[in-house]
């Protein structure tokens, strides 16, 4: 297949705040296709939107050197059934790419590019061995993502917690967005929604395993729910203001909270470095506000505040825009572009 790129130096169609990226030293992502996936084009799109020069790349164009890893700063696993989900989630495509260029993905580490995987990306790097890459040992496979508990596929938004302590990149400085008036968000520390679309995305690993990665802050977010979910959605309801920081919490394995069983309520963890980051949420499927279910309550939130409001109304509703313009599910991607614009 023919490398695509679906991009351009088109400032108009990115939304990162900060240094410019277009020319030479412009952040390049590699979005990996082929075989069953199904999320490139969306997660190309995000890279776009975060500032990068993404191009979606089949996997046998990366197999046969006919596109080089090395011309690129970060790497992305998408979503998808990668080979049907035959042997498991992920297994045909890792044992694929260890197989043929797994000296090529580790020494691309090394260097200390960026890799993240969504969904079968996640369970495609846990079957590779590059997570959890515990004291940077991209090899050894010591967790596993599995069937849900429930039996079957899940396909609903989740509340998380976002650990602020990771070496993430990705998540460095993440806060949950709330749409609040018309001309700000309300910037709420360590909470993220994002939609999650899988049946084998139950995190396991040995007790030991699973204490090496809270003891390393590699845990990076863990399924939530609110303390009190009737006074949230009661809140909701009446489009008013509310602190759902303070109501959070982990899910404690409960159902539907946690979709899949997974232990500590694990949705995704990095490696030692911070530069490998593996999730079953899908951030690229946040890239614009309405995505969110509850954005028509938004928008009657900033109809009640206009209507009670004595500023100019066209004002209001252009600085409203801009403020959307950055969901989370895209933050997420910012961070990683930054982190590398910052580097070459």
């Amino acid at each position: 297949m023919k490398q695509h790129d679906i991009n351009t130096c088109d400032k108009s169609r990115r939304i990162q705040r900060g240094n410019d990226t277009c020319g030479d030293k412009r952040v390049k992502a590699l979005v990996l296709t082929g075989f069953g996936l199904n999320c490139d084009m969306e997660t190309a799109y995000a890279f776009e939107l975060a500032g990068a020069k993404a191009d979606r790349v089949h996997i046998n164009s990366l197999i046969s050197g006919k596109v080089d890893l090395n011309d690129f700063h970060i790497l992305a696993f998408g979503g998808g059934f990668s080979w049907g989900d035959d042997h498991g989630a992920g297994v045909i495509q890792s044992l694929k790419l260890k197989n043929h260029i797994g000296e090529k993905i580790i020494s691309f580490v090394n260097q200390g590019k960026l890799v993240i995987g969504i969904c079968n990306g996640f369970q495609t790097l846990v079957n590779l061995g590059l997570l959890p890459g515990i004291d940077r040992d991209y090899t050894t496979r010591s967790v596993a993502l599995t069937w849900n508990d429930c039996g079957n596929f899940r396909n609903q938004w989740v509340d998380m917690i976002v650990n602020p302590d990771s070496p993430c990149v990705f998540t460095k400085g993440l806060v949950m967005q709330e749409m609040v008036t018309q001309t700000s968000y309300s910037q709420k520390p360590y909470k993220l929604e994002l939609p999650v679309r899988h049946a084998q995305g139950k995190f396991v690993a040995d007790p030991s395993v699973v204490e090496k990665l809270i003891a390393n802050n590699q845990v990076v977010l863990r399924y939530a729910t609110f303390k009190n979910k009737k006074s949230v959605i009661n809140a909701k309801a009446n489009a008013d203001m509310v602190n759902i920081n303070s109501e959070i919490e982990p899910a404690m394995q409960r159902f539907p909270m946690n979709p899949n069983g997974s232990v500590y309520d694990i949705a995704g963890i990095c490696d030692s470095s911070g530069h490998i980051f593996g999730l079953m949420p899908h951030p690229e499927a946040y890239n614009h506000y309405t995505n969110h279910p509850d954005w028509t309550i938004k928008r009657e939130k900033i109809k009640r505040v206009l209507h009670k409001s004595d500023s100019n109304e066209s004002i209001l509703l252009n600085e409203a825009s801009e403020n959307r313009s950055v969901t989370p599910g895209i933050q997420i991607f910012i961070n990683g572009v930054n982190y590398m614009a910052s580097t070459i």
